[in-house]
């Protein structure tokens, strides 16, 4: 009888039993070997040559907003048109926190806020946005328990056959789960863009019986050293290369 061969089989399944949950760690997030365009290209030289300078003008970007009346597909700005998708995939190379207040429940679309702020924590007049009372809940109209003053979370989202990010504004109902997620990536010291990040839509119903979407958002691959170091560099040349407060500007008109 081949007895070594028994003991090594025995071993490994001793050592699956003592530890089952790292072989399973092991394999929950698949290294991502994908090639992004942007990240394996001189994509930032060219960005560089055509901007001449100049800062990367928002306003030439598409943002995909929540959808109305709980729908859980993304309607998606293409060349050919909005596409519909159920879900976007790809590195969020960083995000913003903006949040503005209008003197109007129901301000006129394209309106410029009274108060906004880039980072929801100083206002652009240099007032700390915790102690406003715009941002005490039921401050809107007394009626319901939102806030007067709207916040959001604008992300980079890079997608693996483009050169340049998606925008994606993610409401406030849906806040607090991107933070819960940021805050599971650094607590295994994982930065935001050395994961790629799939975000779904799921259908729910406020208080008054009104549908609307929430966001979920899932690690489903980790880049490789290669590609996350390569996403770090692109990521923070390319937020220098936007200009700040047009982006706050551009994401807080009412719409």
């Amino acid at each position: 009888m081949d007895t070594t061969n028994l003991k090594n089989r025995l071993g490994a399944k001793v050592q699956m039993i003592q530890d089952p949950i790292s072989s399973e760690a092991q394999t929950s997030l698949i290294p991502s070997n994908s090639g992004y365009v942007a990240l394996g290209s001189n994509a930032l030289e060219i960005i560089k040559d055509n901007l001449k300078n100049q800062p990367l003008s928002v306003q030439l970007f598409d943002i995909v907003k929540a959808p109305s009346g709980g729908s859980t597909v993304f309607s998606v700005p293409s060349i050919s048109g909005d596409e519909a998708e159920k879900e976007l995939t790809g590195i969020i190379l960083d995000y913003t926190t903006p949040r503005a207040y209008w003197d109007s429940t129901d301000p006129v679309e394209g309106t410029p806020p009274v108060c906004l702020s880039h980072n929801s924590i100083m206002s652009q007049d240099g007032k700390v946005c915790a102690h406003c009372p715009y941002n005490d809940f039921g401050s809107r109209d007394g009626e319901s328990n939102a806030k007067a003053c709207k916040e959001s979370v604008l992300l980079f989202l890079l997608r693996s056959d483009n050169a340049l990010p998606l925008l994606v504004r993610i409401p406030v109902s849906s806040k607090n789960r991107f933070l819960k997620y940021f805050t599971r990536l650094l607590s295994s010291l994982t930065p935001i863009n050395g994961v790629v990040t799939k975000i779904s839509l799921e259908k729910a119903t406020n208080k008054s019986g009104k549908p609307y979407a929430v966001y979920n958002f899932e690690a489903v691959s980790t880049l490789s050293p290669e590609e996350a170091a390569q996403a770090r560099i692109f990521a923070k040349q390319f937020m220098q290369a936007l200009n700040a407060t047009e982006i706050t500007s551009e994401v807080a008109k009412a719409s």
